[in-house]
């Protein structure tokens, strides 16, 4: 049954069940291959849309250039405006729970608006929103070619179907997303039409296919009914929410919906192929088939119904309603199932009905006392329960516990972690190996299961007992169902989180269970064999409403989403760093894998319970991990991810102080693991078979503080001695700060520094990043307003601004001391050039390894 159910779940996750159009689809259709070919140009055509490159620029132009050529084939029933925008601004935050001020300036914003004809600007508008910059190093096909892509497509298909929308649809395709979201800042603080939109849909990536999540809704619970009521594919979980903000990274839906507008709306994600985001692997030979059909069908469905939705309004009458809406207020519990529906209730609904087997669990002692009279007492049917209670939570910790202790003893003999990564890109066979490698460890974490099922399976032998056996089996499923509840009541009312929806159904299932046994019973009780088969067929039955999810969560959103994620969520610095990857993954699996065995096991209990069966379990894990130790974790499917970047020391404009090369790396296998497997880097940089960390010079989070804050997810960096000659040659100036006024001298010792920041000769520069310390009370960024300090490795609280954008003018502001006491300004300039020989270091790598690679412009001055 399992089986079954892993081979329905599978293709679905794998978006095989959707057709994709092809080019010739008819007009009134979205066509995955229309939307393939914008993603060629954005990804393949134009070299690279980083900020500081040309290629942004060039996307800017043809993504304006498609909307044209939409607006000449409108007719005279609509009305298309489209504008180019430049936004400036600056502006505090938190990322990464690191704060941070953002200056920019020049940054693009692409925005076409689609009307009715006889529409007023006031009117309520919907907002699709999509960035077509990337990040550094990669062609950004997924991240996020694709979501440009998908609302060109739908941009024409608005046009081509000959539908008028209602309420009018606001495409914005924003050019700085990957600089911390400064575009939509941008629109948001300054476009005219920013209080008309009463909705929005943010289109995102984290990979390049698969589901196309709903992973954030609000506020306010209408955006996922209107969702759930016209999805095409409904992919959506509320228990997403929950996990999302632990997650590194951000999207513009924080800007719409909470820091700066506070607009209803979705956070819509592609969730696989996790291993390319980010990477110069993001191509658009690695994008999923089915998946942008399947968001293009969802879209258009979807903006046809917000666009006229009743609860569509702009600012000032959203909040004039917001005031008597609470229904509307509170986040819903919503779940697809298998993309077929879409089940949505509100959170009051959910703390009644997830509250019902805890009520159950405090009613059933009396009831069975009342129904099996003179078996057991009230107290004794209690405390059985209590028991049950005991055993279930010891289980569940031992299932974690155990494939743990594999995982660290592996590791303690293996040269390197994380043997699973590559794994689960090969076949069928080679990814059920992956994560037996820890399920046969579970063996162990469902002692005590066995245990109690053992007792209670042994009465059916005797036909007399059988009533006490149905007694004990009902008790059985309630101990686990009042698991389930004291889970759901600490979800509901402890964390006020919104996936419940997943230990209720569990909890649910068992009831199902139970009615399932007392048919056998009453049907099959002098069959002993007729009656085990019916009994274990019907749990599987009855379990299976709630299976699909477990697989959907086994498969997707926490095995596959977690180890995808392993090779870029930061590396924690040793000695538990090396572990904790290894460990989050065999804990992962322990609770999904706990989940879906559970319910076996008080049938399955009687032939578990004995030491030949445990003693194979354990041969068989001690194999799977000696065999999983023989694998290599990376491929150019799954590549290891390495930061390197030159590192220019400079003084006086034109003048090279000291030159690195700077290295490292983003999980648990450390440099010297690639520097193993890559002589050929280790011979250009002199490395000896003999370095150690204690041996090599270490580069500190200073020499990284153009990457600032994704800087805290390196660890153990190390820099190597480099040249500087090609630099001198290519570069005439470097960025360099002066004062270019005196400076104003307040009352009680404080003073004002006005300063202006050159970026020199520079020709590619992404972002600078201001490091200032001493008694900084106040500048000219921000409204004025100064960031949380920061202490960056023990030194003095910091303040950290990060500047961007384009422009042949230099950066002048205004800082201002407290007292006499120096301002320190460390500058870095990140500059996605390369020289010479840092060129020819980064082509030696082999493609299972991915390099980030750019310059970094340093140097220190005090005011």
């Amino acid at each position: 049954m399992y089986g079954l159910m892993t081979m329905l779940v599978h293709p679905i996750l794998h978006m095989k069940f959707i057709k994709p159009l092809g080019i010739d689809a008819p007009l009134d259709r979205f066509s995955e291959a229309r939307a393939v070919q914008h993603i060629r140009v954005l990804s393949k055509d134009i070299d690279g849309r980083q900020e500081g490159r040309a290629g942004l620029r060039e996307a800017a132009d043809y993504i304006k250039g498609q909307l044209e050529m939409i607006k000449e084939r409108a007719g005279s029933d609509i009305r298309i405006e489209i504008e180019e925008t430049v936004v400036n601004g600056s502006f505090n935050m938190m990322f990464l729970g690191y704060s941070i001020s953002l200056g920019y300036r020049n940054h693009t914003n692409i925005v076409m608006r689609i009307s009715p004809a006889n529409s007023q600007d006031s009117d309520p508008s919907l907002l699709l929103n999509a960035h077509f910059d990337s990040p550094l190093g990669s062609p950004g096909a997924g991240d996020c070619g694709s979501c440009v892509a998908s609302l060109l497509e739908v941009a024409r298909l608005t046009v081509d179907s000959s539908w008028v929308p209602p309420r009018p649809i606001i495409f914005l395709f924003n050019g700085a997303e990957e600089l911390f979201m400064l575009a939509a800042h941008g629109f948001m603080k300054t476009h005219k039409w920013r209080d008309t939109i009463g909705a929005f849909i943010n289109v995102e990536a984290s990979g390049t296919g698969g589901p196309d999540l709903v992973c954030q809704s609000g506020p306010g619970s209408w955006p996922s009914r209107i969702y759930a009521q016209s999805a095409v594919y409904p992919m959506a979980h509320s228990a997403a929410q929950d996990v999302f903000p632990v997650i590194p990274g951000d999207t513009d839906y924080r800007i719409f919906s909470q820091d700066y507008g506070n607009i209803p709306g979705l956070d819509i994600i592609f969730l696989l192929g996790g291993y390319f985001y980010h990477t110069s692997y993001d191509t658009i030979e690695k994008l999923l088939p089915g998946s942008i059909q399947a968001r293009g069908d969802n879209l258009f469905s979807i903006i046809k119904a917000f666009t006229n939705s009743s609860m569509l309004q702009n600012a000032r009458d959203r909040e004039s309603f917001a005031a008597t809406a609470n229904n509307y207020m509170d986040r819903d519990v919503y779940f697809d199932y298998l993309t077929w529906f879409m089940i949505v209730y509100s959170r009051r609904v959910a703390l009644i009905l997830h509250s019902i087997p805890i009520a159950i669990f405090l009613t059933m002692p009396l009831f069975l006392c009342l129904l099996y009279s003179g078996l057991r007492s009230w107290f004794a049917i209690l405390c059985d329960f209590t028991k049950g209670v005991l055993f279930h939570t010891t289980g569940v910790i031992l299932a974690i516990i155990f494939p743990i202790l594999f995982s660290i003893i592996r590791l303690l003999f293996s040269s390197h972690a994380m043997s699973w990564y590559y794994l689960m890109k090969q076949d069928f066979g080679s990814i059920w190996l992956s994560c037996y490698i820890y399920i046969a460890g579970l063996s162990g974490g469902f002692l005590t299961f066995f245990l109690s099922a053992s007792m209670l399976a042994s009465w059916v032998s005797s036909r007399l007992a059988v009533k006490y056996y149905e007694c004990q089996l009902l008790r059985y499923y309630l101990m686990k169902q009042d698991f389930g509840s004291i889970w759901l009541s600490c979800y509901i009312y402890i964390a006020g989180l919104s996936g419940g929806f997943l230990t209720f159904f569990l909890s649910a299932s068992m009831l199902a269970s139970w009615v399932s046994s007392r048919l056998a019973v009453k049907y099959y009780e002098c069959q002993l064999l007729r009656f085990l088969f019916f009994q274990v067929n019907s749990d599987l039955h009855n379990t299976s409403n709630s299976m699909p999810y477990i697989w959907c969560l086994l498969r997707g959103f926490l095995v596959q989403f977690v180890i995808e994620k392993m090779g870029m969520v930061g590396a924690v610095p040793p000695p538990y760093g090396y572990f904790l990857p290894d460990i989050m993954v065999a804990a992962t699996i322990g609770v999904v894998t706990g989940l879906c065995v559970g319910p076996l096991i008080p049938i399955c209990g009687n032939w578990l319970v004995r030491s030949s069966v445990l003693q194979f379990l354990v041969h068989l894990t001690v194999l799977a991990l000696a065999l999983s130790s023989q694998f290599f974790p990376y491929s150019n499917n799954a590549p290891k991810r390495v930061a390197f970047q030159h590192t220019f020391i400079t003084a006086d404009a034109n003048q090279v102080v000291d030159s690195t090369y700077d290295f490292s790396v983003v999980d648990s296998n450390s440099l010297l693991f690639v520097f193993k497997y890559v002589p050929e880097v280790a011979k250009e940089l002199h490395i000896g078979s003999e370095l150690t960390f204690e041996t090599a010079v270490s580069s500190h989070r200073e020499s990284w503080m153009a990457t600032y804050p994704v800087t805290f997810l390196f660890s153990r960096s190390l820099k190597f001695p480099a040249g500087s000659d090609d630099v001198l040659k290519q570069y005439r100036y470097f960025p360099h700060l002066s004062e270019y006024k005196p400076r104003t001298i307040f009352s009680k010792g404080s003073r004002r520094v006005y300063l202006e920041l050159s970026l020199g000769s520079l020709e590619e520069v992404w972002v600078t990043v201001l490091n200032i310390t001493g008694p900084l009370s106040g500048w000219s960024f921000a409204d004025n307003i100064l960031p949380a300090p920061e202490i960056i490795r023990g030194g003095p609280p910091s303040h950290i601004l990060r500047l961007s954008g384009a422009s042949h003018e230099n950066w002048t502001f205004w800082l201002e001391a407290s007292s006499s006491e120096k301002l320190r300004v460390q500058v870095s300039v990140l500059d996605q050039n390369l020289f010479g020989p840092a060129k020819k270091l980064k082509s030696l790598f082999p493609d299972w390894v991915d390099v980030t690679a750019y310059s970094s412009f340093i140097s220190d001055y005090n005011f």
